[in-house]
C-alpha cells in the first residue's frame, strides 16, 4: 500500500540544537499509528513538523518529511495553508482551550470552513449535524448552538475533534488527545477515533504517553525517547513482544484500555 505521509531520517532542532534525531517512519491511508513515549521525547514536535508548526525557533534539520509528493519543510507558507486542515488536521490535548469562549461552537465551525471553501452557514450546520449524529452526540443542535463553556470539557474535546475532520483530512494529527479527560470521556474518545478511520478511511497519528489508548487503537507503534527511536513496528509485535528495555518499562507501568 501506498505511503501518505512519510518521515524520512528527519532531524529537528531548535536553537541549532537536535531534539529529535534520524527519525524515519510512513503511515498509510486509513492506518492509525501511536507515538509514544514520556514528556520531552520528541512525539509533539515530529508530528507539528508535518503542518509547518515548529514556530520560529523550530526547523527541521535534516532529512525530509513527503506528503503527496511534496517535501513539507520546503514548502513556503501560502502553500502550507493549502495543505493544513484541509489535508492534513490537527486536534491538540485541549481542543476546549483553543476554541473561542465568546463565539459559538457552530459560529467556530463555519468560520474554520470557510477559511478554505465557499460555503453557507446553513450548508456547514448540515454537514456538522451529520456528522455529529454518525458520532451519537447527544443533542446535536444544542452543540451547534452552545458556547465553549456551556459544554464539559470532554464534550469540547469530542466537538473539536468532529471540526478537524468537517474538512475530510487524508491525514488526522492528534496530540495528547485523551489526557485531560476522565476514563469513561476517554475511552468514548479513542472509539469515536476509530469509528471516523473507519467511516472516512482517515490515517490517524495519535500522540501519547499512554501505551493503555495505544493498545486500544493503534496499528503500529513508534517509540521515542529523548528525541530516539527505541522501537518502531506492528502493535501487536511492539506491545506483546518487546525487544526494547524502554519499551518494556513503558508497558509496564501503564494500565492498558481494551479494544471494545
Amino acid at each position: 500500500m501506498a505511503e501518505l505521509l512519510k518521515y524520512d531520517n528527519v532531524e529537528i532542532s531548535f536553537g541549532g540544537r537536535p531534539v529529535v534525531h534520524d527519525v524515519s517512519v510512513s503511515l498509510r491511508p486509513g492506518e492509525i499509528l501511536g507515538l509514544v513515549g514520556e514528556s520531552g521525547s520528541g512525539k509533539s514536535t515530529l508530528i507539528k513538523a508535518a503542518m509547518g508548526l515548529l514556530g520560529s525557533n523550530g526547523l527541521v534539520t535534516r532529512g525530509d518529511i513527503w506528503f503527496e509528493g511534496k517535501n513539507i519543510p520546503d514548502l513556503p507558507e501560502r502553500e502550507l495553508r493549502k495543505i493544513r486542515g484541509v489535508k492534513i488536521g490537527m486536534i491538540f490535548q485541549d481542543a476546549g482551550a483553543s476554541l473561542c469562549p465568546i463565539r459559538t461552537i457552530g459560529e467556530q465551525i463555519h468560520e474554520s470552513m470557510s477559511a478554505h471553501m465557499e460555503i453557507s452557514k446553513e450548508e456547514a450546520k448540515e454537514r456538522a449535524l451529520e456528522l455529529f449524529d454518525k458520532l451519537n452526540f447527544k443533542d446535536a443542535g444544542r452543540i451547534w448552538d452552545s458556547y465553549p463553556f456551556e459544554l464539559s470539557g470532554g464534550m469540547n474535546q469530542r466537538a473539536g475533534i468532529a471540526i478537524a475532520m468537517l474538512m475530510n483530512p487524508a491525514v488526522l494529527l492528534a496530540d495528547e488527545p485523551t489526557s485531560a479527560l476522565d476514563v469513561a470521556v476517554q475511552k468514548q474518545v479513542v472509539m469515536e477515533m476509530r469509528q471516523l478511520r473507519d467511516m472516512f478511511g482517515t490515517a490517524i497519528i495519535i500522540v501519547t504517553h499512554d501505551i493503555g489508548v495505544v493498545s486500544a487503537m493503534a496499528d503500529r507503534v513508534l517509540v521515542l525517547n529523548h528525541g530516539d527511536v527505541m522501537e518502531y513496528g506492528d502493535a501487536e509485535q511492539v506491545l506483546n513482544a518487546p525487544q526494547n528495555d524502554y519499551t518494556k518499562k513503558l508497558l509496564s507501568a501503564v494500565p492498558r484500555l481494551r479494544r471494545s
